[in-house]
């Protein structure tokens, strides 16, 4: 029996990491290969035309999942009846620049969108949000839409997540999905911890610590927590460009594991907005 489509809002999906995203949607890559799809496209006037293009690519391609392309700068249209919503559009971080130089900027966009998905998206929406401050932004957005539950908001850390399973592969030289429940605690920033101390290989002997198998505790202490911490400025600084290509297959992990689930024995690397602020920072915790 076919499925009903599922309805997937890109914001800013003319932008590099919508133009590398919506296509692995398209394909069934972050929903599965039996789940239709219909997209909503979203970015800014300026954007039109590009966003027009991306649809014309879209169409071109004849992909057998995609039953419908909506392409809008009208965030009204582009929120109605939405299952998923993917906050790619922000304001860019570009070279030098750290996250907080770009939250002001951030906060009039998602205060418009929140307002047009709490009253035009779905019923149990799902949002991840993953524009940087991807954590500040996903809070502004729980604030200004909060109909939509709060387990439902969600920001990227899956990227730090595969960029940390990538680093351990390559020491190890194994495949990286024998490596198994890494945690990156704190925010998607430069001040997050990547944890290893449960991770585990897969090998032919059975599963092993990778504490075990590294056996060098001084790379793992910190040449490998800084190479993660700081490996999206060290892209922009070879591509003169931010990660698209990475972020966008780590938002189809994201949300293809939070509507498919994960095994028992793994960690699924998803974060929410925790409501206790008291402590004066934005905390995020595990969301299962």
């Amino acid at each position: 029996m076919a499925k009903d489509p599922i309805r997937v809002l890109v914001t800013g999906a003319a932008g590099q990491i919508g133009y590398a995203l919506v296509p692995m949607i398209a394909r069934g890559v972050m929903l599965g290969v039996d789940q239709p799809v219909i997209l909503h496209m979203l970015d800014i006037p300026p954007a039109a035309e590009a966003l027009n293009g991306v649809k014309m690519e879209l169409i071109d391609a004849a992909f057998p999942l995609l039953k419908g392309v909506v392409a809008t700068t009208d965030v009204v249209e582009a929120c109605t009846g939405v299952n998923i919503a993917v906050m790619v559009g922000g304001f860019p971080r570009k070279e030098g620049m750290e996250r907080k130089d770009v939250m002001s900027k951030n906060v009039s966009i998602y205060k418009s969108q929140a307002s047009a998905l709490e009253k035009h998206a779905a019923a149990n929406c799902k949002v991840l949000v993953v524009a940087n401050p991807a954590n500040t932004n996903a809070l502004i957005l729980k604030e200004f839409a909060p109909s939509i539950s709060e387990k439902n908001i969600t920001c990227l850390t899956r990227l730090d997540h595969n960029r940390a399973l990538g680093q351990i592969s390559e020491r190890l030289n194994v495949q990286v999905s024998d490596v198994k429940n890494v945690i990156i605690w704190g925010n998607h920033s430069s001040t997050q911890y990547p944890d290893v101390n449960h991770a585990t290989v897969n090998t032919p002997a059975g599963k092993k610590p990778v504490r075990e198998l590294v056996a060098d505790d001084e790379w793992l202490n910190s040449e490998f927590i800084t190479t993660v911490q700081q490996r999206g400025a060290a892209i922009i600084k070879a591509r003169k460009l931010s990660s698209a290509l990475s972020a966008a297959s780590s938002a189809c992990d994201h949300i293809r594991d939070w509507f498919l689930g994960t095994p028992e024995v793994e960690f699924p690397p998803i974060i929410v907005v925790d409501q206790d602020l008291s402590n004066g920072h934005t905390p995020f915790s595990n969301m299962f």
